[in-house]
């Protein structure tokens, strides 16, 4: 009896904090940059959700972010080298609220292994309308410079402000609705 009441009061607290999944390819570029830019400033505003990240491919799974991204997000004082790279799973999409594509490549990925109708409303172009922006891609600097590095996470940060403010809003609004 005492077990029932526990998970019913896991399930009150879970379905009060809002869950966001970052997406790329590898999760080592893009998708912990946004991870951890988010991260960072949930904490700021002191809100309550779960952020993590993911990769549509299994090509880097547990390994750490690219050092690159790791030395760019230090230089802007973002810590992500504690993450690391998993595999998206089709029951993300019952673990998480929003599932966040980096690029229109993994969106259309996401919207292939989604099944339902339901699992398909939760994925978003971070470069969308979500962040009110036409769509588009967060450019990918794995084969690029350090200056590209750079770039992402100045494209990353400002649209995760966007994005913030919008899921505070839905948070505070309609906790339950789709964007």
């Amino acid at each position: 009896k005492r077990l029932s009441k526990q998970i019913v009061i896991f399930d009150e607290i879970k379905s009060t904090r809002m869950q966001i999944l970052m997406v790329c390819l590898g999760n080592i570029c893009r998708s912990p940059i946004a991870d951890g830019l988010l991260r960072k400033k949930v904490k700021e505003k002191n809100v309550t959700f779960i952020i993590d990240s993911a990769g549509t491919s299994g090509f880097h799974q547990g390994d750490p972010p690219d050092e690159r991204m790791i030395a760019t997000a230090t230089k802007n004082g973002t810590c992500i080298k504690d993450l690391r790279s998993r595999r998206f799973l089709k029951r993300d999409f019952e673990s998480f609220d929003f599932i966040i594509a980096m690029d229109e490549s993994n969106f259309e990925d996401l919207l292939e292994i989604a099944e339902k109708k339901e699992h398909k409303a939760k994925i978003h172009l971070l470069l969308g309308p979500i962040t009110n922006q036409a769509n588009g891609n967060v450019p990918d600097p794995y084969y690029g410079t350090m200056s590209d590095f750079q770039d992402v996470y100045e494209i990353v940060d400002k649209a995760t402000d966007t994005l913030l403010e919008k899921l505070i809003f839905i948070q505070k609004t309609e906790p339950n609705q789709p964007i």
